[in-house]
């Protein structure tokens, strides 16, 4: 076994171990009463003034996570919340929503057809979907998120990858050292971006570092990745392609010879997505199955009242006990190349 295996799989047990006693934790909770602050309601960062609330049990069909502004008011992590962070001055950075923390495996995501676009757990044929533990690798390699206000449009055919758009905001890889939560919002650099091809669908990858991490300052493009983090890359892309193989699915294919496009690149598919969003709010695209509405974007189609987004989220049941996880969970797959 070479020096570099054995490291990578240190640090999976290392952060296997993590893991178990995330979903072992006991979760404080406390009544909703009036003008009370639920323990599950958290606010992560100086960075941020937003706040989540789960609903539902943990690890169940009915677990969501709600956001809420400043104001307290319920929003949609996928319209209210800005592209662009409020006083930063840098073009390149922008605000990510974390969906799976490093490590992790339950496939969380903004549910782009639910009113308020909670974050839950995908599911497939009935089931909650875990991405498997393709070796050497342990859950998701990065924090992964999306940005918001972002679209890839299913009725955009791209001229780069000859696919239409996968109906979701942009994906975002945080690779910064940092292990994020779920719900959190952050402020990340853009780096480059991959053009993976997911079943048909042109499903862009954004490369970003979290704008405090030790790194931050030393990362401005693809070529001090492979500076700084040498493998890293490859290991992205690797990772990419197989994670589906344990589901039966073939390896994922990317454009561009599976070469990663730099920062520049990266920046004008986030400005094409954002403006894909931008007809989608106005109402000159067909919604097509999106849950549109918002309570604060300007000229938009689809704005409610707070009050009427507090209505959707009341709707929603309590936390409750979080259910047994999937054992599955800790199988881990050999995947041949």
């Amino acid at each position: 076994m070479s020096t570099v295996t054995c490291h990578r799989l240190c640090c999976a047990l290392r952060s296997s171990i993590r893991l178990n006693n995330f979903h072992g934790q006991k979760i404080i909770r406390s009544s909703n009463k009036r003008f009370s602050f639920p323990a599950t309601l958290r606010s992560f960062s100086t960075m941020s003034s937003y706040t989540i609330e789960e609903k539902g049990p943990a690890n169940s069909l009915q677990y969501r996570i709600f956001f809420k502004n400043a104001s307290g008011n319920y929003i949609s992590p996928f319209h209210d919340i800005p592209l662009t962070p409020s006083g930063s001055s840098d073009p390149a950075v922008f605000n990510m929503v974390v969906e799976v923390p490093r490590w992790t495996n339950a496939k969380m995501e903004i549910k782009v057809g639910e009113k308020l676009n909670p974050i839950m757990q995908d599911v497939k044929k009935g089931k909650l979907r875990l991405v498997k533990n393709c070796f050497p690798h342990h859950g998701y390699i990065w924090n992964y998120g999306a940005l918001p206000q972002t679209w890839e449009d299913p009725g955009h055919n791209d001229e780069h990858t000859k696919c239409k758009g996968d109906n979701d905001p942009l994906d975002v890889c945080e690779i910064g050292s940092r292990v994020a939560k779920r719900g959190e919002v952050v402020q990340v650099k853009v780096l480059g971006v991959l053009a993976m091809i997911d079943e048909g669908e042109t499903d862009w990858k954004i490369l970003a570092i979290d704008v405090r991490d030790k790194l931050a300052k030393d990362l401005n493009d693809l070529q001090d990745i492979k500076k700084h983090m040498p493998g890293f890359l490859e290991s992205t892309f690797e990772w990419f392609k197989i994670y589906k193989v344990p589901d039966g699915k073939p390896f994922n294919t990317f454009a561009f010879n599976d070469e990663p496009k730099g920062k520049d690149f990266a920046l004008s598919i986030i400005k094409q997505t954002h403006e894909q969003w931008q007809r989608l709010m106005q109402g000159k695209t067909d919604p097509a199955g999106l849950s549109c509405e918002n309570i604060s974007v300007a000229g938009s189609a689809h704005l409610i009242s707070a009050e009427q987004a507090q209505t959707i989220a009341a709707a929603a049941p309590e936390i409750g006990t979080p259910e047994p996880v999937n054992t599955d969970v800790d199988t881990w797959h050999f995947i041949p190349q």
